[in-house]
């Protein structure tokens, strides 16, 4: 009964692992004949586990979708990435994930052997979760528009751009998007024949969904990139463009990606994309970096770049440059000895 047993959850822990196993497959993996691996299958059913099987020649196993979650079997890794991960969670920037974390992270802790609980505890006190301010995303409205991309059904919903203004908007999704607190959804716009990116957080989905749509070539090869100019710069009133003396992974140290987008020149120069409501900000920034930069767009950022310089050396020398001041008066000469 024991070896049974033990070979029950070793199938099943080879069903969760992978999307398809053919029977012979899995007869050579757990060293018993295909005739065994069907009842094995069989009593797994009987224990809820919905496993899918076709017949024939190239026929095999799967493990499927069930009403109910049944339990899982994770490794050592897979354990111990999961139970770090639930406990970050709390910083996350979806609403009511925390207490979500916290009932699953109870769950897995319970079951954890002593060596792999001392793994997450040793990982845990090391790590410092700093809680992400502002606001935050249902996990409902995360799973409508997930299962809407997935469906490719088209979204119609309320929504407030960075200006205020609302608007009822009808677009294709394509892709969520996660960028340090904030959640994006990539869509066609329809009525606006265009690429558009929102803010989850902005969004009032209405209900029911649109009709299914054929999807269209996505806007770029490099969709990381595109995504990353559309939430940094694209949005903002001045959009800034610059050629940077340093080396595109030299700058990436400097600016976050929630800042800007870079894109390669060579090995000593990039191009950096950053966006801002504020020219101040942007001459600050550009400034602060530490690198000797080219101002190639907006032509209003290099005259502010002047008007901060002159404002900036004014501050250094409030009576004008060394060059320009009156010498010192010189030290009277010493008195000479009586």
């Amino acid at each position: 009964m024991l070896e049974t047993s033990a070979r029950l959850l070793r199938l099943l822990g080879l069903l969760q692992a992978h999307r398809y196993w053919s029977g012979p497959e899995l007869a050579e993996r757990l060293a018993v004949s295909p005739r065994t691996v069907r009842r094995d299958v069989d009593k797994l059913r009987l224990l809820g586990y919905p496993i899918e099987a076709t017949g024939g020649v190239g026929g095999g196993y799967q493990l499927g979708a069930g009403a109910s979650l049944p339990p899982l079997l994770l490794d050592d890794e897979e354990a111990v990435a999961v139970a770090v991960g639930l406990r970050t969670a709390a910083g996350g920037a979806v609403t009511g994930i925390a207490e979500t974390s916290v009932r699953a992270l109870a769950k897995l802790d319970q079951m954890l052997p002593s060596r792999l609980r001392s793994q997450v505890t040793a990982l845990s006190s090391a790590m410092v979760a700093v809680p992400m301010g502002g606001t935050t995303v249902d996990a409902t409205t995360l799973t409508s528009i997930a299962a809407a991309v997935r469906d490719r059904e088209r979204l119609r919903f309320g929504y407030v751009t960075h200006d205020g203004s609302a608007g009822e908007r009808d677009a294709e999704p394509y892709r969520l998007v996660s960028r340090g607190r904030r959640w994006y959804l990539l869509g066609w716009d329809t009525g606006r024949s265009d690429w558009r990116t929102y803010r989850v957080d902005r969004m009032s989905l209405r209900v029911p969904n649109g009709p299914r749509f054929t999807p269209r070539p996505l806007p770029a090869d490099d969709l990381v990139h595109y995504l990353t100019v559309a939430t940094t710069t694209s949005p903002h009133r001045y959009q800034a463009v610059l050629t940077m003396h340093g080396s595109a992974r030299e700058v990436a140290d400097e600016v976050p990606p929630t800042l800007g987008a870079i894109e390669p020149i060579d090995d000593r120069t990039c191009l950096l994309r950053i966006g801002s409501d504020s020219l101040d900000h942007l001459a600050v920034w550009v400034a602060a970096f530490g690198f000797e930069f080219e101002v190639h767009e907006p032509p209003e950022l290099v005259e502010h770049l002047r008007t901060l310089t002159a404002r900036l050396h004014r501050a250094a020398w409030p009576s004008g440059p060394p060059e320009n001041r009156p010498p010192a008066a010189a030290d009277p000469p010493p008195c000479p000895p009586s």
